[in-house]
């Protein structure tokens, strides 16, 4: 899945939230409302902020242009904080693909998984925990029994179960990002209001 399929399924699944939030809860007291509720005026914040970022405003009925790869990537450095080029080039499986050959093996994943476990000093085999991960995860997402993660069996994963996107390390905006982002579009835009 490209960037920016990724983040049109991201946008498409908050708004979609935020629509069902908003009809849900329109008659509540704003005072009963939880962390993750979201309001007419914030789905009004976020449609004036995607205004702000087109460059122009959007026409009800009519497609909007969209954005260009390079303001794309401006966006991701300047709000969200991702620098590193491999991950403004490409999406998240191409992120994790280490050699380009359009796979993830087995030793790519042992390489991307091999800090994320604590050695202990008396282990025999320091590795062996590692060894465990890859294999849990290879029944987990390599659906055609290949022993590898093509691009299909990756997006098949995700799409049944979205947390492994990052199963491999980070390749999203961070939280001080995206919180700096939610601050950005909702806290400044309403003082402008």
């Amino acid at each position: 899945m490209s960037q920016s399929q990724l983040l049109r399924l991201f946008i498409s699944e908050q708004l979609s939230a935020a629509a069902e939030e908003i009809f849900a809860a329109e008659d509540e007291e704003e005072a009963g409302r939880s962390k993750k509720d979201i309001n007419k005026t914030e789905v009004a914040c976020l449609i004036r902020e995607f205004d702000v970022l087109l460059g122009e405003p959007t026409i009800p009925g009519k497609a909007a242009t969209g954005l260009d790869r390079g303001r794309f990537r401006s966006i991701l450095h300047n709000i969200f904080g991702m620098t590193d080029d491999m991950i403004m080039d490409g999406d998240c499986f191409h992120v994790y693909d280490l050699n380009g050959d359009n796979y993830i093996s087995r030793e790519e994943m042992f390489h991307m998984l091999k800090n994320s476990l604590i050695r202990q000093p008396t282990e025999e085999d320091p590795d062996e925990g590692i060894k465990d991960l890859v294999e849990i995860t290879l029944k987990k997402m390599d659906h055609d029994h290949d022993g590898r993660l093509s691009f299909a069996d990756f997006e098949m994963a995700v799409k049944e179960e979205n947390l492994l996107l990052e199963a491999f390390g980070t390749c999203l905006p961070d939280t001080a990002g995206t919180e700096k982002f939610e601050q950005h579009v909702f806290q400044d835009q309403l003082d402008q209001w």
